[in-house]
């Protein structure tokens, strides 16, 4: 890793080598830096009060080694990102006022992509892990986690059927504490349905109705101006002597009939008249036609005002007009269906629900089943790992139990209340030496105790999950003497398998490490490309002297400094 403008680190490269790396350092000199670099290159929260005073921003860069054919690989593909001869090259800015960019392979990505890779590529294991870990829902997570498919597949089955359950209470809540108003609702409904269907709307009626009360209400006028329409075309029968435009059209075409062979021009212009005489007549019969039959009744238009009037009755309440009212009766019919079904619903909804109650209680026994079978694989593994943690007597153990609810469901006899994840709590207890009843963890240990406890249960964690890189922060605290010669022994264990990683304060934990790094101020107090480098030989002699006595020069500290080396590599 290349860390720019990060805290008191001004300009550092970081190099992580494969087998077991310790990072050392005095009190503050930007041994967490490292962490909190690559917990930003891992999604992080970006933190502007990370960035050094006076940088703009703070850059982290990164070149991971990506398992093959694992999901890292097909979802950085998947952002558009390319590898590096293998390799994915990683970098996270963070800028003074808080935003933050991501870029995987040459390309920008949202932060969010690097969190879905960390999961496959580190497992980082720190002092905020041990405490999340003393939280009952943590500790029931873990085991589950450590549990696989084991426990994985019936929690999945528990699932669907609680989710199914919920939404069916709350369906049948919904329903028996809203009864009132949906029968108010219901009422409604049946009186809209019984005024519309007393009236009995047609589709389109209202604008049919519409033109014929505008017709009846100017029938006389109507009537005038045919009948003086037909006059002017085809003539009056009471004015013999009168002139229409039937007769001069019809002379006109006579005029040209008589002379149209000898000009074929006058011959068109004949043919053109006789189609408006044709036409005139035509039009003149309409109207003859309309005259008559159209009807001034004063009866019939009081009818569709009548008609009209109960129309718009409907349109004030139910829709702007005859069409979006027959609407309105559809849906009312359909929702009143619903609502008259209440009864029948409810029954239907308790009786799944009960036999949900009865189906969840099954696969609760079946999940709890499975927990409890991890459990005392998981607490023998722990167990084990504290006797190789100078603690050979302690014994690590789960307690699962459930709490009686009247409104839960029924395991052995019992009803028991039921979340999302089951009806199991799962409590961690220890028993630091024979005879000493189980305890949770929070108040069965000691400080140096409990940091062991959560690296053996760390380190039963990092042999089921699959992933590369370990990163431990610090889980060493509160531990000295012999204790620290072990954690120190399993370590370097573990990373025969893996690659790991430890921030640590115990020369006893960092003799072990294959490499050990120093991170180091410089005189202003920042920590530059030269304040990380790779401790060897004399210099790593020099910096476990000071990390036991505080003294580089001390000639005890170094003799004790080259035992532990000894004790590492024989070990090795």
């Amino acid at each position: 890793m290349r860390i720019r403008s990060l805290g008191v680190i001004d300009d550092a490269v970081v190099e992580l080598s494969p087998g077991f790396t310790a990072v050392t350092g005095e009190t503050g000199a930007g041994k967490t830096m490292v962490v909190t670099s690559l917990g930003l290159l891992l999604g992080g929260r970006a933190d502007p009060a990370l960035v050094r005073i006076g940088a703009k921003n703070a850059v982290v860069e990164g070149r991971i080694a990506v398992p093959a054919g694992g999901t890292a690989i097909r979802r950085a593909e998947e952002a558009g990102a390319e590898l590096d001869d293998g390799a994915l090259l990683i970098s996270r800015t963070v800028s003074a006022e808080g935003r933050s960019r991501a870029h995987i392979g040459g390309r920008s990505v949202p932060v969010g992509v690097l969190a879905e890779l960390a999961d496959e590529l580190v497992a980082v294991h720190g002092q905020t892990d041990q405490q999340g870990l003393l939280k009952l829902s943590r500790q029931r997570q873990a085991l589950d986690r450590y549990a696989g498919d084991a426990v994985a597949a019936p929690l999945a089955k528990y699932a669907g059927a609680y989710r199914r359950l919920r939404a069916i209470t709350t369906e049948l809540d919904e329903i028996t504490t809203r009864a009132r108003e949906r029968a108010q609702e219901a009422d409604l409904l049946r009186f809209g349905l019984d005024e519309i269907a007393a009236v009995e709307p047609r589709s389109g009626e209202d604008t049919e109705l519409s033109a014929e009360a505008e017709r009846l209400g100017h029938a006389e006028a109507l009537a005038s101006a045919a009948t003086a329409a037909h006059a002017a075309l085809a003539g009056n029968p009471e004015d013999p002597e009168g002139i229409d435009a039937a007769t001069l059209v019809a002379g006109a075409h006579r005029a040209l009939e008589a002379v149209r062979a000898h000009d074929s021009a006058l011959a068109g212009l004949s043919g053109r008249i006789g189609e408006i005489n044709i036409l005139l007549r035509d039009v003149a019969g309409e109207l003859a036609g309309y005259a008559d039959d159209l009807d001034a009744d004063p009866l019939r238009l009081a009818a569709v005002e009548e008609r009209r009037a109960a129309l718009t009755q409907l349109t004030r309440k139910y829709g702007e007009d005859v069409d979006a009212v027959l609407a309105w009766a559809e849906q009312g019919a359909a929702r009143l269906l619903e609502l008259d079904g209440d009864d029948e619903r409810i029954g239907e909804l308790t009786a799944e629900r009960d036999a949900l109650r009865a189906e969840l209680g099954g696969l609760a026994e079946a999940l709890t089943d499975a927990r409890t079978e991890a459990a005392q694989r998981f607490a023998a593994a722990v167990t084990a790992e504290l006797a190789s943690l100078a603690m050979p007597h302690a014994r690590v153990s789960f307690e699962i139990r459930q709490t009686d609810d009247p409104e839960g469901v029924e395991l052995d006899g019992r009803t028991v209340a039921y979340g999302p994840a089951g009806v199991d709590e799962v409590e961690l207890l220890l028993a630091p030496h024979p005879g000493a009843p189980p305890r949770p963890i929070a108040k069965g240990a000691s400080g140096g105790e409990l940091s062991r406890v959560m690296l053996a249960v760390e380190v039963v964690f990092a042999g089921t999950d699959p992933v590369p890189t370990y990163l431990f922060d610090e889980v060493d605290a509160g531990v000295g003497g012999k204790a620290a010669v072990e954690i120190g022994r399993r370590l370097a264990r573990l990373a025969r398998s893996a690659q790991v990683v430890v921030v640590t304060h115990l020369p006893q934990v960092a003799a072990f490490a294959d490499r050990q790094l120093l991170v180091e101020k410089t005189n202003d107090g920042s920590v530059t490309r030269s304040g990380v480098k790779v401790l060897e030989g004399e210099d790593r002699i020099r910096e476990l002297s000071r990390m036991l006595a505080g003294q580089e020069d001390s000639q005890t500290a170094r003799a004790h400094a080259e035992e532990l080396l000894a004790t590492a590599r024989a070990d090795a």
